[in-house]
């Protein structure tokens, strides 16, 4: 069954396709990273962002401790199993086990996300095996107050 929250993330996620890569940017139609985007689509979905992550480096992951952005999924949205994600989900990607988290998208279809990453503009890709297996954790964004 599709909520009415999960509907409004792919459009808004859909409407941010072509938005040009800037690293830390969240404005759809000027610039954004990943991050970024999730950012600027709960901004226009909720109203307001949950938190601010602050300046952070490209290579944040790598440097930083901890598990930065699965945190953050965890504190605002719902985790759920990898077979239950249902287009409107946040998912999150890790490039190598032993590193944290730094890839984000929107999925918007069973086998489709929405992503920006550097030197492509905010795209729909296939959810391939490469990508699939990349994937760190699944949450559903929380309900807004009026549903």
């Amino acid at each position: 069954m599709t909520r009415p929250i999960d509907e409004a993330i792919v459009a808004e996620a859909l409407a941010w396709t072509g938005t040009p890569y800037r690293h830390q940017g969240t404005r759809r139609g000027v610039g954004c990273d990943c991050l970024g985007l999730v950012r600027g689509v709960w901004r226009a979905v909720y109203a307001a962002e949950p938190e601010d992550p602050g300046v952070y480096a490209r290579d944040w992951s790598e440097a930083g401790k901890g598990d930065p952005l699965i945190e953050a999924a965890r504190r605002h949205c719902a985790e759920k199993p990898l077979a239950a994600m249902v287009p409107g989900d946040l998912l999150v990607f890790r490039w190598k086990p032993h590193y944290a988290a730094k890839h984000a998208g929107i999925l918007v279809a069973p086998d489709r996300f929405v992503h920006a990453y550097e030197g492509h503009a905010v795209t729909v890709s296939p959810l391939v095996p490469q990508w699939r297996r990349r994937i760190a954790g699944v949450f559903a964004f929380p309900e807004r107050p009026e549903e």
